[in-house]
């Protein structure tokens, strides 16, 4: 698995970073992580400005 953060791109804010199999399923999981049912039942104001989603490098 890789590491993803995934930002707010509008505020620049970090909302999640976590393991993943890709950048849909970390989408996903950070969504479930904060309760909603998947990336797509996210609400609009989160979306606001769009969402980015970068891999990390993992530090050994």
């Amino acid at each position: 698995m890789k590491v993803y953060r995934i930002m707010q791109a509008a505020t620049g804010a970090i909302l999640w970073i976590g393991a993943a199999l890709d950048a849909p399923t970390a989408l996903d999981a950070m969504a479930s992580a904060a309760g909603y049912r998947d990336g797509a039942g996210l609400p609009t104001h989160l979306r606001a400005g769009g969402l980015h989603v970068e891999e990390v490098e993992a530090r050994p």
